[in-house]
Formats: structure tokens, C-alpha cells, sequence
């Protein structure tokens, strides 16, 4: 065994705000399992067949799953080119098929499914500042909400960070592409090719070096291929990786788990197809003669050399090229160990040829025309040594959380599982660092720790800091959250506070303070430390966590959070309450530590006026880490209609809390948590309701509406599946049912038929929106039609028409007037039917500017005894953002009633 001295150092949770670091090597545990990605042979074979390709290509498209996964698999995968998804948006504005998290809550899932997404089909991910507001209709709109120029500035920025020679749309930027963000991105990725190189409209210092990118094509593959120029077969199979490139792709896109885009694994052809729009390489050569991609494009591996400006001898460049194909020569999966001579030496060449890397010259990547293919050299060869050297490295935590101000062990275990002995130059974990210096050994006099093959050294980084032990000018460390929600946005854009826009979400990360410990490391064949040079040390970086076992799932890693010392949190962001009503509530305020000791917290709320609490604080004792409370203060008194705020904050040691965090977790993403301050808006609202109601929900899709009948005063049950199915309906007066439920509870379509029963001998049901699953026969009492696409009002300001001033669902309890309809969020409708049986009676007709109005946004029907609502308004958003009218609307939906028809008992439960 070689030494294996324990190195004791300090590590304070203090650092720099964000660890910018990209994870050259790629021998860290991944943080949470994929279905898919490349391991040992299957990834080493893959960096070393790609060693001689140097282009880059951008796909730009509007959400997460909007990319063309069979696109990104096939170049980065089978063509190994660098290749990039910009999204302008995270998905913020859509819905949610695997919980109840919308809004921004929403947008980092689905930012955590494209980054699962990346690792499986090998692609960057890349995103601009744009929120997604909802579904629009016309670009001219969507650039109402997002500053055109504004976006597109943020598009070249990642451009010339990115440095592609190939940009693809995945939309055409016309009307043809439906969605309104669509038609945008398809603009965007035009303008954006058209204007990297213009450094007067978009300047050095604020957008980057300039970059002329070589091609501009458009994807074709989901729009018919009858104007496309290049065809690829992506359903090519790869023995290495074991799968086509159309399957691996079929995996990645089955991460958007919360979009519902489960994709079938298919084996066979899959045509990818594009057509090229512009050129500035090949402009002689008609696009329809065009052979690859790439025609017209140097993939070699030092094309840009002159334009950095690098006086590199013709021979050292031969002799790399010359490296690289002794290195693809020798590879043996079975031993890759016989690579390393090969590999080490193409690390010399391309050293020798591209210096700034180690001497810390001025970045060459500052230059103006600088191309990024040395370096994407270097990144593949570090990781291919890593790979064939068999090191693992894992960095572990005794807790998953840690509290901002306090310490915490980590050990830190680099594992040799291959033939040759690996020296360990440094550890660094955040401001922290020990370096053993190459040559001379550490400040003890003590050489790099040797690994030899099938033994490991452990560093550990014990609990006690001192203050000099770290750098004097250390930021402390801030919580761990996703960066771009660190500061509100402005409008439906973004701040970028940490410059995210540019930073390559796949590589390094887009969260603040991820952990990640780095460790220096070289091989030494000849077992002898005092042998390691400077120019040979490498580095890979490994995810701090916490481990676990599940018994079910097994190992379970967690990465390691900084978190305030007591997290504060209240159960909603919005609560309604009847306005000039007595309110008498239990407000429960949620602490939970991360400090190890115990903590006495006093908590207190801050009332609006009109509310009293009976006490002004409530202590607590929190035993330790993890320990959690629940103080529940009793709120009582009257509102008038307004909306208020009320907070709650704990103070403890001195220090004064009010912010706490949702925690995000599905298991095919790693974990989120995101901030929001202890403090809920009250919305009173002047609202009259259903006498003798007692209300049973069924949830939808992305569903908070539950809750806000509950504070209205009316009683509500949740029903389950075996409530649906042999549960007593007779205690029910009205039944609600979520949005898009008959799509996402199989217990609802089973047992709709004794539903339809309980409303025909008298009860009350509202059915919330649905997709085309409400075509089908028997779903509905009477049938309706969806157009393809169906209809949607998007604008939330549209004018509404009362079709009947004296329908009762508009009349009472509550008289629904213009004011009703101010103050709506992100949409009207959704999902209007085109034609409905007259046996419906509408309500209203609302329509977007231009179009027809429709009359199906709210319809009423009377079924046997009972009455029967149909409404596609939005109330699954308007109701948890506390808007007055939506509450009103609902609680005239629950009184309503229909008048008996005869002809309904001659069409039961179909319609027909």
C-alpha cells in the first residue's frame, strides 16, 4: 500500500458564491441514475473516437422538449461533435403531469429534465432569461412579453460563448409553428446567425468575443421532409454504445416526465432531416448537392490556431494529429490501461501547442475569431486518461444539508481501479484547498499520496476551521438554489445575476453552490511521487453527498445543500378569505433545522390590520439537525375585500429568519429547492355561496384548487381512487373534478358512469377542463367537439360576452360583472370545444383578437335531477393566484342548476 496520511485541514462552509467548475474528468458519481448513459468502455470508446472532431453545433428551440432528441444523439453520439440545445425558455408557464408545482416551481423540473435529458443523448444544454408566460399565438405577441432585442442579445451571447459552426432551428419562425414562442425562436436563431459577428449592435464587453457561425439550417424532421436538403439516418444502431442513436434519444426525451413525453425505444430507420437556409463556407455548393453537415467546415483539430494568434510549429501539430491516431490505434476496452502511453503523449502535444491552458496566459478565448477546438481537445484527452487510468473519485458528506455559518467533515476517497499508480496533487472543496506540490512534496515536506492499482487514499477535511486557514477574501456561502431565481424577475424576463445565460447548465451548473470537491491527480508509472511534473497534473470533480440506503431503491445519493440554519415557511403563497366575514383560522408556521446543536426559536407573525393572533410569539426547541416544528397561531378577525400580507420569521442566537425553501425531488431529476419568504398574501374576496354545500374533489393535473375552496368556508373532501370506486357519494351535494383528470386518473374514467348516476339522482357536478380524452363516448353526458388545434384564449385581458344575463351561473349567488374578469393570470381558456350539443347551455363568449368568439367556455347541462358544468376557463391558475372574481365564478359554477329536460333520459351518459 502506498501512504494513505489523512490530511487534516479545515473547511469552513465559505466560498465563493458559485463553483464555476466543469467536470473535465466526469469520474464523479452522478447525483441521481438515468435509464441511459455511456459508462467505462462505452464512454471511453465514445471521447476516444471523437478525439480528431472539433465542430459544434447549436440547436435553438423555444421549451424544454421542443429539441429534436434524435438530432442530439446522432451528432453528439454518432458524429461526436459538440453539440447544444439552447432553450428561451425553462417551461415555467406549462403544466405538470407528475405533481403540483407550476409556475417557476415548475421551470426547474423541467430545467433538471433537460439536463437529465443532456447526459443521456451527450448534448450541452444552454438556456436565455425568457419566462414562459403561457401558450401565445403570434410572435408579435410573445416579443410583447419578452424585449425582442433583449432575448436576442442573450441568444448571441450563448452563441459566441458556444462558438458553433452549425446553428439549426428547430422552428421555422412563422405561423406555421403554431405556438407564438415557437415562431419566436425560429426568428431568433435566424437573427441571432446573422448578427454573432456584429460587435457594434452587440459590443465585446457585454456579449463576448465575436463568432461568425459557418451554416444555418432548419429542422424539417416534424414538418415533412419535402423541403429538406440533408437526411440522417438516426436509427443507425452503435454496437459500443449497444442501442441506435434513435433509441438513446427515445430515453432522453422520456425524461420530460412532467410534460407526459414517455417515448417508445424503436428500433430500425428514423430519418432526421434539416434544410440549409444560409451558408458562409460553401456558398457554391447548392444546398440540395450538399453531402454532410459539415461540408464546407475544417472538423479538424487545430484549424484555429492561426486565428488565436498561436506560433505553433507545423511539426507539433502533425505530431498531435499523429498522437491521436496512435491513441484511436491502440485502444483495447478489455485493457485500457495500453492507451495511456498514447493518451499522456497527445496531452504533451496538445500542451506544447495550445501553452495558455497551463501557464495562465491571457485567455486566448478573448480573442476576436478564437475557436474552441484546442480546448475541447484537451477536455476529451484529460477525460479519456481518467477513464482509462480506471480513477474513481467520491466525495461524501455526513448530512445532506448543511447550515450556512456551520462546519461539516468530508471525505474525500480517490479509488485507483485500474493498473497503472495515480498521485494525488490536491483536494480543493470551495474556498478550501491543500495542494501536495509536484516535485518537492506538500508544505510538510510530504510527496503526492499514491494510489496503486486496486487501493484508494482517503483525504479527510475534519469539522474545526480556523480563520487562516482559507482565502482572505472568501464570499460566504449563500443557499443552495437554483441561480435564476435568486433575484424577482422584471416582467417575464429573468435577472441574470451570475451570468447563467452563458454558463453551460450541462457541464458546470446552473444551480448556486452546487458542492463539488476537485482533485489534482497524475499518472505515475513509475510509482514514484517525486516524479510528478506540473505540466502532467490533471483535474475531475466528484459531487459531494450524502449516501444513503433505501431499501427498495438501494443506494440513494443526495448532494449536499447549504441551507439558513432554521428554514421558515407558511403552507401557501396565496389564501383566500370571505371579505367583512368573522375569519378564524389556524395559520401553521413550519421551522426546520440544519444547524447541528439545538436551537430555541421564537416565531412571531406580522398581521395585516383587521387580524389578531392569540399569541404574539410561540417558542420552540429544535433538538438538532433536522429537526422540524409546526406552530400553529390562531388567526381570527375581519378583511375588507384587498388583498394583505401576512408574515412569519423566527428569531434565534441572535439571528433573524423569514425565508424557507419547497423542496423538488422525482427520481429521475436531482433535487431542488427552491426559496420563497415566509409570507402569504390574503386575497378577501366579497363572495356569496352555495347554501348546505359539502364538497368532494377530485385532483387534476398540476392541481391547487382544493385548497382554495377550503378557505372560502366550504366543506371539501379529496377523494381517491377507492372513494370513486365504492366511497359513499350520497354525503355530497356538489363534486368537482381537476383539470385534464380523466386524462391522469385511471380510477375517474373507470368509475364516471356512477358518477354521471350520483348526478342524475341530484347532484352538482363541475368538470374542470380536459383535452381530447373528453371527446370520447361516455365521458361527458352529451357529446362535444376539439378542433385540432383546439381553440385557446391567451390573453387574459380578452373581453368577455354575456351570452344570458339571467343564467344562473352568472347571476347568482354572486353577480358576475366586469370586474369579475380583471386581474386573470396568463390565460382565459384552454382547450374550448368547437361545437358542444345543444342540450349545453353557454354562458359567455370570449374570444382572442381576430378570431370568432367562441360560446363552449362555460356550459351547463342538466342530467336527470342533477345539472352538469363544463367549464375550460383557466380557474386551476386563476384560483391559487387569489383572484376576487374567479372565486366568485366558482362558487356560482357549485349553485348552479339546470332545468330537467325530457330529452336527456332518451340519450343516457353518451349524449347520443
Amino acid at each position: 500500500m502506498t501512504t494513505n496520511r489523512r490530511v487534516r485541514a479545515v473547511v469552513r462552509v465559505v466560498g465563493a458564491a458559485v463553483l464555476g467548475v466543469s467536470a473535465a474528468a466526469g469520474c464523479g458519481r452522478a447525483q441521481t441514475s438515468t435509464a441511459y448513459e455511456p459508462r467505462g468502455a462505452a464512454e471511453l470508446s465514445q471521447l476516444v473516437d471523437g478525439l480528431g472532431m472539433t465542430a459544434r453545433v447549436l440547436v435553438i428551440g423555444a421549451h424544454p422538449d421542443d429539441e429534436d432528441t434524435r438530432l442530439i444523439a446522432y451528432l453528439a453520439r454518432g458524429r461526436h461533435a459538440e453539440t447544444a440545445y439552447l432553450s428561451l425558455t425553462r417551461g415555467d408557464g406549462g403544466q405538470n403531469l407528475i405533481g403540483n408545482e407550476l409556475g417557476e416551481a415548475l421551470g426547474a423540473i423541467r430545467t433538471e429534465e433537460l439536463l437529465a435529458a443532456r447526459r443521456i443523448d451527450g448534448g450541452h444544454q444552454y438556456f436565455t432569461r425568457a419566462f414562459d408566460f403561457g401558450f401565445s399565438k403570434t410572435a408579435a405577441e410573445t416579443f410583447e412579453h419578452w424585449p425582442r432585442d433583449t432575448v436576442l442579445g442573450d441568444v448571441v451571447r450563448v452563441v459566441r460563448a458556444f462558438r458553433p459552426h452549425v446553428v439549426i432551428a428547430i422552428f421555422s419562425g412563422t405561423p406555421a409553428d403554431g405556438h407564438g414562442h415557437h415562431q419566436a425562436s425560429g426568428i431568433l436563431a435566424r437573427e441571432a446567425y446573422d448578427a454573432a459577428a456584429d460587435t457594434v449592435r452587440f459590443p465585446v464587453a457585454q456579449f463576448g468575443a465575436a463568432w461568425s457561425v459557418g451554416k444555418f439550417y432548419r429542422n424539417t424532421s416534424y414538418r415533412g421532409e419535402e423541403t429538406a436538403t440533408l437526411r440522417y439516418n438516426a436509427g443507425a444502431y452503435d454496437p459500443v454504445l449497444g442501442r441506435s442513436y434513435a433509441e438513446i434519444a427515445a430515453i432522453s426525451r422520456s425524461q420530460h416526465k412532467s410534460q407526459g413525453q414517455g417515448t417508445p425505444e424503436r428500433k430500425g430507420v428514423s430519418i432526421v432531416s434539416m434544410r440549409r437556409e444560409a451558408t458562409r463556407v460553401n456558398a457554391e455548393t447548392p444546398a440540395n448537392a450538399e453531402r454532410d453537415l459539415f461540408d464546407g467546415i475544417d472538423t479538424t483539430v487545430f484549424r484555429g490556431r492561426a486565428l488565436a494568434g498561436l506560433d505553433v510549429p507545423e511539426a507539433r501539430v502533425d505530431s498531435l494529429n499523429a498522437a491521436i491516431a496512435e491513441v484511436q490505434r491502440t485502444l483495447d476496452v478489455r485493457h485500457p490501461e495500453r492507451v495511456l502511453p498514447a493518451l499522456l503523449r497527445a496531452r504533451a502535444d496538445e500542451i506544447a501547442v495550445h501553452p495558455v491552458r497551463i501557464r495562465g496566459e491571457s485567455r486566448a478565448s478573448d480573442r476576436p475569431g478564437y475557436d474552441e477546438a484546442p480546448q475541447q481537445v484537451s477536455t476529451r484527452v484529460d477525460r479519456a486518461l481518467a477513464l482509462a487510468s480506471g480513477l474513481s473519485v467520491e466525495a461524501d458528506a455526513p448530512r445532506e444539508v448543511v447550515a450556512i455559518g456551520d462546519s461539516i467533515p468530508l471525505v474525500v476517497t480517490v479509488y485507483n481501479r485500474g493498473r497503472v499508480p495515480i498521485a494525488v496533487t490536491s483536494v480543493q472543496f470551495a474556498g478550501w484547498s491543500h495542494n501536495f506540490s509536484p516535485g518537492v512534496g506538500d508544505r510538510d515536506g510530504v510527496f503526492p499520496p499514491v494510489v496503486a492499482p486496486d487501493s484508494s487514499v482517503r483525504v479527510t477535511l475534519p469539522e474545526r476551521a480556523t480563520a487562516t486557514e482559507g482565502p482572505k477574501d472568501v464570499v460566504a456561502w449563500s443557499v443552495t438554489q437554483p441561480a435564476w431565481l435568486i433575484e424577482p424577475r422584471a416582467g417575464d424576463l429573468y435577472r441574470d445575476p451570475l451570468h447563467f445565460v452563458v454558463a453551460d447548465a450541462t457541464r458546470g451548473s446552473q444551480t448556486v453552490n452546487r458542492a463539488v470537491a476537485i482533485v489534482g491527480f497524475a499518472l505515475v508509472p513509475s510509482g514514484r511521487a517525486d516524479a510528478v511534473r506540473g505540466d502532467a497534473v490533471m483535474s475531475t470533480v466528484a459531487p459531494v453527498v450524502f449516501r444513503r440506503v433505501d431499501p427498495v431503491r438501494g443506494e440513494v445519493d443526495r448532494p449536499l445543500a447549504i441551507a439558513p440554519a432554521i428554514g421558515v415557511t407558511l403552507d401557501r403563497a396565496v389564501m383566500y378569505a370571505r371579505a367583512n366575514a368573522p375569519l378564524d383560522r389556524i395559520v401553521t408556521v413550519h421551522l426546520r433545522s440544519a444547524s447541528t446543536g439545538a436551537r430555541t426559536a421564537v416565531v412571531r407573525l406580522a398581521l395585516p390590520a383587521g387580524l389578531t393572533a392569540d399569541s404574539a410569539t410561540r417558542t420552540v426547541t429544535l433538538a438538532g439537525y433536522d429537526a422540524s416544528a409546526a406552530v400553529d397561531f390562531r388567526v381570527r378577525g375581519t378583511l375588507r375585500p384587498g388583498r394583505t400580507v401576512l408574515r412569519a420569521s423566527a428569531a434565534s442566537n441572535g439571528e433573524q429568519f423569514a425565508t424557507g425553501y419547497q423542496l423538488i425531488e422525482y427520481s429521475h431529476i436531482r433535487p431542488q429547492r427552491v426559496y420563497r419568504p415566509a409570507e402569504t398574501a390574503i386575497e378577501a374576496v366579497d363572495v356569496a355561496l352555495p347554501a348546505h354545500a359539502s364538497v368532494a374533489y377530485v385532483p387534476g393535473v398540476g392541481d391547487n384548487v382544493a385548497p382554495t375552496l377550503a378557505d372560502l368556508g366550504l366543506p371539501v373532501t379529496v377523494l381517491d381512487s377507492t372513494a370513486l370506486g365504492a366511497g359513499d357519494l350520497s354525503k355530497y351535494t356538489h363534486l368537482v373534478i381537476g383539470p385534464r383528470a380523466y386524462d391522469a386518473n385511471p380510477a375517474l374514467a373507470a368509475n364516471n358512469a356512477r358518477l354521471m348516476d350520483w348526478v342524475r339522482r341530484g347532484g352538482t357536478m363541475v368538470v374542470q377542463y380536459g383535452q381530447y380524452e373528453m371527446t370520447r363516448p361516455g365521458v361527458m353526458p352529451y357529446p362535444i367537439t376539439l378542433a385540432r388545434p383546439a381553440q385557446r384564449v391567451t390573453l387574459e385581458q380578452s373581453p368577455v360576452t354575456v351570452l344570458d344575463a339571467a343564467a344562473g351561473v352568472l347571476a347568482m349567488p354572486n353577480r358576475i360583472g366586469a370586474a369579475d374578469w380583471q386581474g386573470w393570470v396568463q390565460e382565459r381558456s384552454t382547450y374550448m370545444p368547437q361545437t358542444a350539443d345543444p342540450r349545453y347551455r353557454p354562458a359567455i363568449a370570449i374570444e382572442d383578437p381576430g378570431e370568432a368568439p367562441n360560446p363552449n367556455g362555460i356550459l351547463v347541462a342538466p342530467l336527470g335531477r342533477g345539472t352538469y358544468v363544463y367549464v375550460t376557463l383557466a380557474l386551476f391558475r386563476q384560483l391559487p393566484a387569489g383572484v376576487p372574481g374567479a372565486a366568485r365564478l366558482m362558487a356560482n359554477l357549485l349553485a348552479a342548476r339546470a332545468p330537467a329536460v325530457n330529452a336527456e333520459a332518451a340519450h343516457p351518459a353518451t349524449g347520443r
